[in-house]
């Protein structure tokens, strides 16, 4: 009876063994390539590049600080203008957020004057003309809260075409004079300028 029993206890320990081997083995294999799928996933949210990344541009005109902060969307083989972007519609003249523009002096544009102050910039894009919009409404999503009751200045111009592609949509502010400078945006193959003069 009691041959019986040891005989039982030891084959009961040594399938308990063999089992706790065969899993340690089982475990190691299945390890490093859980460990890999982990560092793959999270390579691969860390290498991500944002479509869209937020820039600003900015200069001195004169004693006129003027900062233009957007998101930059690329062209990525689109059609932007006619095609992603209706024409003669309201655009946020930019990604995401609303683009806006600050100047901390009056500025003079096309004859009419801009107050001191941070104002959503929205454009109108048409083949021949766009209407640039300032509206007093600057932080809101895209278009989202757009309202022409809110906007303090429309002007026309017309937009230049190149045969060359400008693949992120790029602001520039630069002093052209005494006083004198200009806003320019440059997307796909077009480009609008807006000339302006610090008040004096």
């Amino acid at each position: 009876m009691d041959i019986s029993t040891n005989k039982m206890r030891r084959i009961l320990a040594l399938i308990i063994f063999t089992l706790t081997i065969i899993g340690c083995k089982n475990e190691s294999k299945h390890t490093p390539s859980a460990e890999h799928d982990h560092s793959v996933g999270k390579s691969v949210v860390e290498n991500k590049k944002v479509l869209s990344p937020h820039t600003a541009a900015m200069a001195m005109v004169g004693n006129a600080h003027v900062h233009i902060g957007y998101s930059s969307p690329g062209v990525r083989g689109r059609v932007i203008f006619g095609g992603l972007l209706a024409y003669d519609e309201v655009w946020q003249a930019g990604a995401h957020m609303a683009t806006w523009v600050e100047t901390n002096k009056d500025l003079m544009i096309d004859g009419k004057e801009l107050k001191a102050g941070k104002y959503g910039f929205f454009a109108i894009p048409s083949q021949d003309e766009w209407t640039l919009i300032f509206n007093t409404h600057w932080d809101q999503h895209g278009k989202d809260e757009y309202d022409p009751e809110q906007d303090v200045m429309r002007i026309k111009v017309k937009p230049e075409l190149s045969d060359n592609i400008t693949e992120h949509l790029t602001y520039t502010v630069q002093e052209t004079g005494t006083n004198e400078g200009s806003i320019s945006l440059s997307w796909e193959k077009v480009k609008v300028q807006v000339p302006f003069n610090v008040k004096q």
